[in-house]
Parts: C-alpha cells; structure tokens; sequence
C-alpha cells in the first residue's frame, strides 16, 4: 500500500496523533522546580516556518500540524520578504498576483520530497494570522538595507501588520531596522537583534556580531532580546564534541536580555554527546543547571515540546513512569562498539532494564558475547596476525569471513573492537568516533557476573547454534541464575528447536524472534508458538509497515499477540533519523512513544538505550486522562 501524494499529508497527521500524547500542550505553565530563564517562566518554541522539517517553509501544512504537535503557546516564525507591490512574501521581481499560481516545495533538498507542488500556495502574513490563528506571532526581517535599496519598506510594511495583528516578536539582524521601529510598535512586542556569524559585519555599524557579545549593555537600548546560532551558547570542536558551555545566556541575562537559541533541526547531524537524540540536545540549552535559554527557534517544533513539557526538571533517578521493558542491542551499541565491556557498562549506567549477549563459541569451546558471527564485522581482526584465518562457509554467509570458531578465546581477546555504522554510508551519521575501537569483547560468564552484581532487572541471551544452548545453561548454572528470582533471565532463538531443546531444562522465559511475515500469521500459527516460547521479539515494520519512507499502517499483530498471553517485544529501535520513517519527525522519543503507547508493545530493543530509559521517566506519562486530546 503507498499513499498517493496528497495523502501523505493525512497520514503524517494520523501519526501526530501518537505524537502528541507526549507533545506537552500544557508545558507553557511553570514547572515545580524554577526555570532559569530571565522570567522565569517555561521557554518558548518558535516553530521557523511551521513545521518547516518535514512540510515546505511557511506552507499550510508546516503551520497545520504545529497545532497537533506543539506547545499550546509556540509561537509562528515568519521570514519577511517584499514582494514589488509590497505585500509580504517572496522577491522584488514579482508582484503577489504574478505568484498566486506558485507551490512551495522543500527548502533542504536532503528532505522529503513528497509535499513539493502538493497545492501549496505562498500565503501572506495575512493570510498566516486570518487563517491559523497562531497562539504566537514571530516577524523576522532579514533583509532590510537590501529592500531599501530598491524602494520597498519593510519598515511601513511590518508597522502595518502591526496595527491589525498583534505581533510578539520582531526580530533583525540589522540594527537601524529595530531602531527605527522601536517607538511606533507596542511595548509589549518584543525586538531581538539577531546574531549571525561572529566574524560577519553589521551593516548599519559595520561592527561584527562577535564584537557586540562584547557589550551586550549596548544592545538592550534598541532591543529586549537577542536571538543566536546554538553553537554560540555550546560551541563544537573539530571532531563534533562539546566544548565547554560559554557564559552568553547568564550574560545576557544579568544585561535583563532575553537569550533564543537558533538552528534546531532534527535531521542536520549535531554533536555526537548526544547519541542522534535531539531531546537530549534541547535539554543541554534548556536544563542543565546552570542556565536555559528563552526559546528555541526549530523546524521540528515537537521536539522542544517535548524537552520542555514532559522531560526537563526529571532527574535521571525518577520514578518510571511506563512499564515498557528497555532492552540494550548488544549494549549501547549507539554509543560504543558492541557486546564489549563498556558498551554494557555503558547500558548500565544509561538505565537498561535488560542487557543482551548474542552468544558465539570460540575454538576452543568458550561462550563470548559478539554481535555477529563474522568477526570483520565486529573487530579490526583483519588488520591483525589472524587475517590468514579468512575462509568460506556459505551455510553461514555468501561472503568470506573470519568466524569465532578458528580463533581460540585467548585470540579474540586480543582483538581491537569496531563500532557498527548502519547509517554512515553517503550520510556521514557515524557513531561516536572518539570511541569507535573501544573496550574489550566479554565472554559470557563475565557478562553474567556483571550483570547479576549490577542494577539492571534481568538478562536476554541469543542463541542460534543447537550445540550452544548446554554452553549457556552450564554458564546460567555457575553464575547463580538457576535457582533465584532478582535477575529475570531471558533467552531468544529464531530457531523454535534451540527453544525447545531449552524447555525443558530451566523455568526461563522463552523469546522467539520472528521475521516481518508474522504480521499476517494466523491464530494456529500463534498457537504453534505458545507451545514452546513465552514471548516474541518482531521487527518494527511488522507493527508498522512502511513504503518509500512513510508508514502505512498499524498492524492488529501486538494485540492478537498478547491474547495468546504472549509479551511482545519490538526490534531494532535506533535514534539516526534516516532509520526511522518520516512519521516519527526525525526524533526518537517519537518513536519510541509510538511503539510504546500507541502499539502497545511490552518492551523496545535499542542500541540507544539511554534515550529509552529517559522515554521511561518522562512525566508526561503520568498524566493519565489528562493528556491533552491532540
């Protein structure tokens, strides 16, 4: 099934639904723990555009959905632009009737195509402010010096709009322009000077924008605000880290300016300490202790939504709030090489309710945690002395490669982990370089130990092989699993004949991974898998199938289940936005709150699992009835 292009848009808004649940329409109102913002009041989502991510800027669609997945008080941004006749919108080289037949299409090619030409018009602010009535009005004036010079003013224009529309926020990045609206508008619209690079000169003072940092005093006599490119507040090095935070937003504030952060895009990389987890990037400017920015100007105004109204102000040891399980893919494998020593280490400390081990033997016999059974995929092993140990098996892959079974444990403890990239190819999403070769591969018996002295609830080893499965019970035995009850114990096959030879042998639960044709499974097939396993693991398009990148619909298959009492398990969970279709707005929490509250399932298999144990805690969850209808 694939949507035709006008349809698309319906099922964006069917997914926002979902969305909205953990959209904190009410997260305008202060929150118990004070905000350290100038007014101490919650920070503001300016949406640059609409929802300029997925739909074309300034569209009807990227203003509609804001109202579905946004602050109740998100304020409309709108980038001035004369038109020869003076009406708001595009270029001097035609008039607002020469453009009444021209669609918008996609400001960054990189986004999806799907919306381009689909009828949507330019609109005017007029036409912005009559038909969506935007809780917030944000004008900015980008361009002013240049529309002087070809006899248009964009100072008469905005002061009109100013006398039938209320506007919140005018903001420029040219200071004559604020200046010379500054006494003809209302006290109660905001001006903010806003800052482009540091190095770029002001063309009214011909001083750069750097040099204004300098003297922020200066600038609260023409303006209440100042509006910045994020790396200004968090700058980067080289390699993408964070350097350490700068002193502008508690400098801007002790000159009484309100400080907006600028350039939030969920699908433009940021800095790799934050995992591809654009939540976790909005709370770095928003809570974080020692300050918060004012506002945020994003093109995915869900995810400030969420930062603000459902995560900021909860401490990493709050109560969960959902009983969905957290379950590591070979550790967090997101942020380190996986089944290593510090990618479950890591996975720990991030908040996993159950770590994973995906069970190979060496040649000599012993059980070891690895991700596949190709050690090139894992390690750097054909760069080191075992690279003669290269063969052919094609009852395991088509491809040569160097299995664990040629290499005695000793050997493999030698070798240099690899972190995995599934989303770096054209894309450059790579996965923390700094840390790409780190840590030490485990064998089980350690993973076991570490475990049961640690605080996650439980364990779930993989098994393929039938010579494995008395490997892994002898090591369950000796670690002190078989007979206690703190640590659940969790073990998954695709192969039914691994779990039944298991049944046997232990009361552990048994998980049967099941590939995406069990969404059109019948109730004896169901029936057939009650036999021999008490849970199973599916892929996400079997809850949710896909086409070119859009999901086209919810599957029955987690409900019919758990009729048959069986849990169900989702895999793989992952936070790169090109992993995930466009429904989820590029932003894992999204995701996730989609699998968790909309399909119901019992728990989520990811290489993030920090980002899903935060989803755990976050107190929208906890509203119950009061979560907002949207």
């Amino acid at each position: 099934m694939f949507y035709p292009r006008s349809s698309f848009a319906a099922a964006l808004l069917a997914a926002a639904f979902v969305a909205a649940q953990v959209s904190a329409q009410g997260s305008s109102s202060n929150s118990s723990s004070k905000w350290l913002t100038l007014s101490g009041n919650a920070p503001v989502v300016v949406a640059r555009g609409g929802f300029s991510g997925i739909f074309p800027d300034s569209s009807s669609l990227a203003y509609q959905v804001i109202a579905l997945t946004s602050t109740s008080d998100v304020i409309f941004w709108c980038d001035i632009q004369l038109t020869k006749d003076g009406v708001g919108w595009f270029s001097i080289d035609f008039t607002t009737s020469d453009l009444a037949n021209v669609s918008l299409i996609r400001g960054i090619l990189s986004r999806t195509n799907k919306f381009d030409g689909d009828a949507l018009s330019i609109i005017t602010v007029q036409d912005l402010t009559a038909n969506y009535s935007p809780p917030g009005l944000w004008l900015n004036v980008q361009h002013d010096a240049f529309f002087t010079q070809h006899k248009l003013s964009m100072r008469s224009f905005v002061l009109s709009v100013t006398r039938s529309t209320f506007v919140n926020y005018i903001s420029s990045p040219e200071v004559a322009f604020l200046k010379s609206v500054a006494s003809r508008i209302s006290a109660k619209t905001e001006l903010i000077f806003r800052f482009l690079g540091q190095s770029d000169l002001e063309p009214s003072t011909n001083q750069t924008y750097g040099s204004f940092l300098k003297n922020l005093t200066s600038v609260k006599a023409f303006a209440s605000g100042i509006l910045v490119p994020k790396s200004y507040i968090w700058p980067v090095d080289a390699g993408n880290y964070l350097l350490p935070y700068t002193t502008l937003v508690n400098d801007a504030h002790k000159a009484g300016l309100k400080v907006f952060a600028a350039d939030f895009a969920n699908d433009s990389p940021f800095s790799y300490n934050f995992s591809y987890d654009p939540v976790a990037e909005t709370l770095s400017f928003i809570d974080n202790g020692a300050f918060s920015v004012d506002g945020v100007l994003t093109d995915f105004p869900i995810t400030p939504s969420e930062a603000i109204g459902c995560y900021a102000h909860v401490g990493k040891n709050s109560t969960a709030q959902a009983s969905v399980l957290v379950i590591s893919y070979n550790g967090a494998s997101g942020d380190y090489p996986g089944c290593t020593d510090v990618a479950y280490a890591s996975a720990i400390s991030d908040g996993a309710d159950i770590i994973d081990c995906n069970v190979q033997m060496s040649m000599d016999g012993i059980p070891f945690c690895l991700s596949s059974i190709n050690l090139i995929d894992t390690s750097l092993v054909a760069q080191s002395s075992f690279s003669n140990l290269t063969t052919s098996v094609p009852e395991i892959q088509s491809a040569d490669g160097i299995f664990p079974f040629s290499l005695r444990w000793s050997d493999i403890q030698t070798l240099t982990p690899s972190i995995s990239n599934p989303y770096s190819s054209g894309s450059e999403l790579f996965r923390n370089p700094i840390n790409k070769n780190a840590g030490k591969f485990v064998s089980l018996s350690d993973f076991l130990s570490m475990a049961m002295n640690s605080s996650v609830s439980g364990v779930l080893i993989s098994i393929e092989g039938l010579d494995v499965p008395g490997a892994v019970l002898d090591a369950l035995d000796k670690a002190g699993y078989r007979n206690q009850t703190l640590k659940k114990v969790m073990i998954k096959s695709a192969n039914s004949s691994v779990l039944e030879k298991i049944k046997g042998n232990s009361n552990y639960e048994l998980v049967y991974e099941l590939d995406e044709n069990i969404r059109d499974a019948t109730n004896s097939t169901i029936q057939d898998i009650k036999s021999f396993a008490h849970s199973v693991v599916v892929t996400r398009t079997s809850i949710y199938p896909e086409s070119g990148s859009f999901i086209t619909r919810m599957t029955d298959i987690v409900t019919r289940l758990q009729a048959f009492k069986l849990s169900v398990y989702v895999q793989v969970l992952s936070n790169e936005f090109l992993s995930q279709p466009y429904d989820y707005f590029a932003d894992a929490t999204v995701q996730l709150n989609s699998f968790a509250m909309g399909a119901g399932v019992d728990g989520v298999i990811t290489d993030f699992p920090k980002t899903a144990a935060a989803y755990k805690r976050n107190k929208c969850l906890s509203l119950g009835n009061k979560i907002p209808i949207t």
